[in-house]
């Protein structure tokens, strides 16, 4: 039972690490496409007031962020998938 739980494991393991090589090399080696995207991100400042309560000042013009198009993080970017989600910043003052 031991055995075969080590085996899953280690057979699940080298799973993730084949999808994430494949990933990464896709993006560092493209070919025709292009590997990189962008999303428009939205700023707000959160401005912390005395009496505890907080202040929004929302504008703040839009900034445009880059994103790869893959499964993972790569080369200091997320992924266009989760950065989509993402499209506003919160910026405490």
């Amino acid at each position: 039972m031991l055995a075969r739980l080590c085996r899953g494991t280690l057979i699940a393991i080298l799973l993730a690490a084949v999808v994430f090589l494949g990933d990464y090399l896709a993006v560092r080696f493209p070919g025709s496409r292009n590997p990189f995207g962008s999303v428009n991100v939205q700023p707000y400042y959160a401005i912390h007031l005395k009496n505890k309560k907080t202040e929004f000042d929302f504008n703040v013009p839009a900034q445009t962020s880059v994103c790869v198009n893959s499964l993972f993080p790569h080369m200091g970017y997320p992924p266009c998938w989760y950065a989509s989600r993402k499209t506003t910043q919160r910026i405490d003052e």
